[in-house]
């Protein structure tokens, strides 16, 4: 057992993104086809956050074309993270991550929801991200601005475990949706 929050996380992200990995093509399709039957759960949001799933990811897109929403896309600035609309040509960041080129940015805060890419959440509505601290850092300033989108983890069943090991900074979801079933969380004040 492994008592040290941050050795936890890793140990858990590189188990369960293998995991999400050896899934074939007919496995995520499946996987995409049945998260798109929750889309009557979003259908009163307007603008709507999603990311273009990669290592694994259940991937959003027809869940989105079920609402006939385009997405707001994440584009990483530095530390920073901002949204455009999907449409413009892809360029990718220096961390591998596809985003548009051009466009308005978007603060999170002007967005209705965000449908976020995870490796692991749990029943309390944990989020463990990849690590690099960008949707947190974001999620985090929500206090300091006006409104607040509906935070909305996406994921594969097999990504639920009982309890995640979290520290101070890590930022809860308002509800998951997975292949399988949706959950909605209560936040504690």
């Amino acid at each position: 057992m492994v008592h040290d929050p941050a050795q936890a996380k890793r140990l858990l992200r590189q188990r369960l993104r293998q995991q999400r990995r050896l899934l074939n093509l007919t496995q995520q399709a499946a996987a995409a086809q049945a998260l798109a039957a929750y889309a009557p759960l979003l259908r009163r949001y307007r603008r709507i956050a999603a990311y273009l799933p990669s290592d694994g990811e259940i991937d959003p897109q027809r869940l989105l074309q079920r609402l006939q929403r385009r997405a707001y896309l994440p584009c990483l600035q530095g530390q920073s993270l901002c949204f455009r609309i999907s449409g413009s040509a892809l360029k990718e960041h220096r961390l591998g991550v596809q985003q548009p080129a051009r466009g308005r940015p978007y603060a999170l805060w002007q967005l209705d929801a965000v449908l976020l890419p995870l490796v692991a959440f749990d029943r309390q509505g944990h989020r463990l991200g990849r690590g690099g601290g960008y949707y947190d850092r974001a999620i985090a300033e929500l206090d300091r601005r006006p409104r607040r989108p509906r935070l909305i983890g996406l994921a594969h069943h097999f990504q639920g475990l009982q309890q995640l090991p979290t520290e101070a900074w890590d930022q809860a979801l308002d509800a998951l949706i997975c292949d399988r079933y949706a959950r909605f969380f209560t936040k504690k004040s």
